[in-house]
Parts: structure tokens; sequence; C-alpha cells
């Protein structure tokens, strides 16, 4: 028996999809005899028609992305947006160079492989930020014949 007729008109009542409305299987004999909305309307208020609930959207999986984020996952090179100095300031990237191109200026000097003279312009021009890396100042030592002759 068709009873999409009746359901569309219900759901027209209801102010809801016909996906949405329920028929009771046990009840479908009154939804024959039933003809005008009034009998609907009867019916409706018998419980012989329910409205289902929306479906939502699940944030169980948006859920789980965020305890992995306060994990520090999801961190890669392809989630970031903005420069890397918006990331990690200025003062830190400095900072951070500035102790390695420092660290190894001294090593180079500890192990005699620089003068005293080629050991104290390195530590001012790096003071200077004329380095961009550490491999930066092993060019300069080459290119510049600093290297100290054992």
């Amino acid at each position: 028996m068709n009873l999409r007729n009746r359901k569309e008109i219900i759901a027209r009542m209801l102010k809801a999809g016909t996906k949405r409305v329920w028929i009771d299987p046990t009840r479908l004999k009154d939804f024959k005899e039933a003809i005008t909305k009034d009998d609907l309307r009867k019916l409706t208020a018998e419980g012989a028609v329910l409205i289902k609930q929306k479906n939502g959207v699940s944030r169980g999986r948006a859920r789980k992305i965020l305890q992995q984020k306060r994990k520090g996952k999801r961190q890669g090179i392809g989630s970031r947006k903005g420069k890397h100095t918006a990331r990690a300031g200025k003062k830190i990237i400095w900072v951070n160079k500035i102790r390695l191109q420092r660290k190894m200026i001294t090593e180079y000097s500890d192990k005699n492989l620089i003068a005293k003279e080629v050991y104290r312009l390195l530590r001012l021009k790096a003071k200077g930020g004329f380095f961009r890396s550490a491999r930066h100042i092993k060019l300069y030592l080459t290119e510049h014949n600093l290297w100290s002759k054992k």
C-alpha cells in the first residue's frame, strides 16, 4: 500500500522532510482509512506518526584530530601557514643561529685551526650578522685563506 501522498501531507503539516516522517506499521489500516488532513492530525496526536531526529555531523573525527594536535602531532610542513618567522620569533631564530656560530668559532680556536686575530674577526662579523650559517663561516675561511698552517 502506497502512503507517499499521506506522508507528504504529514510532512507539510509538521514542517519536516518526508524522509523524517515515520508511520507506525501496525496502524497502516487507520492510515488507509484517513482521508482528510484532520484524520491525519488525529493519528499524529495519538502517536502513530513520529518525526525522526535530524542527522547531525559527527564530531568524533574532529575530537581525535584535536587530541593529536594537543600531543604536538600534525605540525608538518604541509600544515603550516604563514612565514617561518610567524611560528618562531625573529629573536629566537637569531639566538639559535648566533649560539651555533659562536660555538663553532670557539671550537676552531681551541683546536688551533684559526689564529687569535682571525677568531676576533669572526666573532665580530658573527655579531654583526655577516654569516648566514655555520657553513658560510667555513666558506669564508676557505675563500680568504684564513685557516692556520701547521
